[in-house]
């Protein structure tokens, strides 16, 4: 199948991405998009919200030398009273003949395994190779696709989840037992105590204290933080930079509206992109304490919304 001409609109449904999507084609959508980064053109991300400034979206818009696009990604918090879930994603993408839009792309679910798929993609290239216990802060719904995608790059021997909601822990440690997973609940200080991957898939906020404390972290840790993708927004002690490799997606806009807002202004942001393809170094030594900073690029949805659309065999 081949999409129609310049005048009609292809509509890909939330059924139909979320019925292709699986971790393996995420993964290689990451690897692709961050790989582009290197010498490509990467555009900023915009955090705006709507009449109610409750309810929050991002624009992540993205190029590459035969498509361009953007990814509305929404946050409604007050949709699980309408039966839906508080995130969504819709993916546009340009007819690159005209600049009219030729295709819209429904991505929700598939959003998430994006998400996890950046997660992964930095685990495997900075954590520790012998890395066997990973702790996840935060119970919502990204937390369980970052702890399936992590435990794919590594096989994890444990997962720790740290969760504000004891019960909600405990029901998200239940999830990924039944998949197969040695999880369990835990408390912060202990989970850091043990981890060798940290990864953070919060709403929090600078209004509240860190998840955890620098102190906590071990030495050798790769910490991947997930949920600072809008200005205001913390899930880091900012004292641990200072003795850690810091990574980001975009280092301008890891510094606007990532983790890496509050990180001094001496901290050096490299790009994962650049030890992707082998222009820099990750990981040095065993003891090095890693951090990725995502806050998210629209390559990512780009190469995701191609990916799904040659699965279906559409060109565009």
């Amino acid at each position: 199948m081949t999409a129609a001409g310049p005048t009609a609109l292809l509509h890909i449904t939330e059924e139909q991405t979320a019925a292709l999507v699986d971790e393996e084609l995420a993964l290689e959508a990451a690897r692709a998009a961050f790989a582009a980064t290197v010498d490509g053109p990467v555009f900023p991300s915009l955090a705006v919200h709507g009449s109610d400034p409750r309810n929050r979206f991002t624009l992540k818009p993205s190029a590459s030398p035969t498509h361009a696009g953007v990814k509305i990604g929404t946050y409604w918090p007050g949709n699980p009273e309408h039966g839906l879930p508080r995130h969504h994603s819709t993916l546009l993408l340009f007819d690159q003949t005209i600049g009219r839009i030729a295709a819209v792309l429904e991505v929700g679910a598939a959003n998430a395994y994006r998400t996890a798929a950046a997660d992964a993609l930095a685990v495997d290239l900075l954590a520790r190779p012998d890395a066997a216990t990973l702790a996840v802060f935060g119970t919502g719904h990204q937390a369980a696709y970052e702890a399936q995608a992590v435990s794919r790059v590594r096989p994890m021997g444990e997962i720790l989840i740290v969760g504000r909601d004891a019960g909600r822990a405990e029901q998200l440690a239940g999830a990924l037992a039944a998949r197969g997973h040695d999880a369990r609940a835990a408390g912060a200080e202990e989970a850091c105590a043990q981890a060798d991957v940290i990864v953070t898939a919060t709403t929090a906020s600078a209004d509240t204290p860190p998840l955890f404390d620098a102190g906590w972290v071990r030495p050798g840790t790769h910490i991947s933080c997930m949920g600072a993708d809008a200005p205001g927004k913390r899930e880091l002690p900012p004292e641990l930079f200072s003795g850690a490799r810091v990574f980001c997606d975009l280092p301008g806009q890891a510094r606007c509206m990532g983790e890496s807002q509050h990180a001094p202004a001496a901290t050096v942001l490299t790009p994962l992109g650049e030890v992707l393809v082998g222009r820099t170094a990750g990981r040095i030594d065993d003891s090095d304490i890693t951090v990725f900073d995502s806050s998210g690029i629209g390559l990512q949805d780009l190469c995701l919304g191609l990916a799904l659309l040659k699965k279906m065999d559409i060109s565009l």
